[in-house]
């Protein structure tokens, strides 16, 4: 499925849109199988990608049961292949409640490939409107047509963004 995220800004940390105030994250892989009702209002239902071997990571603010964006990934070939990265729907656009959410998914999964000996490299096919948008925020390439990698540096530059200490 070709990722559909708009990375609105890298923030070290989730940005309240509101208050300009920085909120601590926390994430955790999803060990429970989904149901209708957790995705509604979601654009994806997960279901699917879960019954295709990837796993979901659901992430939040520090010490709150909210979750502010899902991202589906499974290591594959040597990378974090991602197949659905979705901020929840209260985050969706400039008018979404916390800025950073996008790219905070990207760096889950690269925190993820550098867990499993990846190297922190991630791969995603894009939406064709979005190819640019990610190489100039994300340090992505397109290797393929659509195809798109998040190689060693550019994942080192999310982690060291979103990832401190973990």
């Amino acid at each position: 499925m070709p990722v559909d995220i708009f990375i609105d800004k890298l923030t070290d940390c989730l940005v309240d849109r509101d208050t300009g105030k920085s909120c601590e994250t926390e994430y955790r892989v999803r060990d429970t199988p989904a149901r209708p009702k957790d995705y509604k209002g979601w654009k994806f239902d997960c279901r699917r990608t879960e019954a295709n071997g990837y796993r979901i990571y659901e992430l939040f603010l520090a010490n709150d049961g909210v979750v502010q964006g899902r991202i589906s990934l499974r290591i594959s070939g040597g990378v974090a292949d991602v197949d659905i990265v979705e901020a929840a729907p209260h985050n969706y656009g400039h008018l979404g409640r916390y800025k950073g959410v996008g790219a905070h998914l990207f760096a889950i999964a690269c925190k993820v490939s550098l867990d499993n000996g990846c190297d922190g490299v991630v791969a995603f096919t894009a939406k064709s409107n979005l190819i640019e948008h990610y190489k100039e925020s994300l340090g992505a390439v397109e290797i393929a047509p659509r195809r798109m990698v998040i190689f060693e540096d550019a994942a080192k530059k999310l982690l060291e963004k979103y990832m401190k200490g973990r």
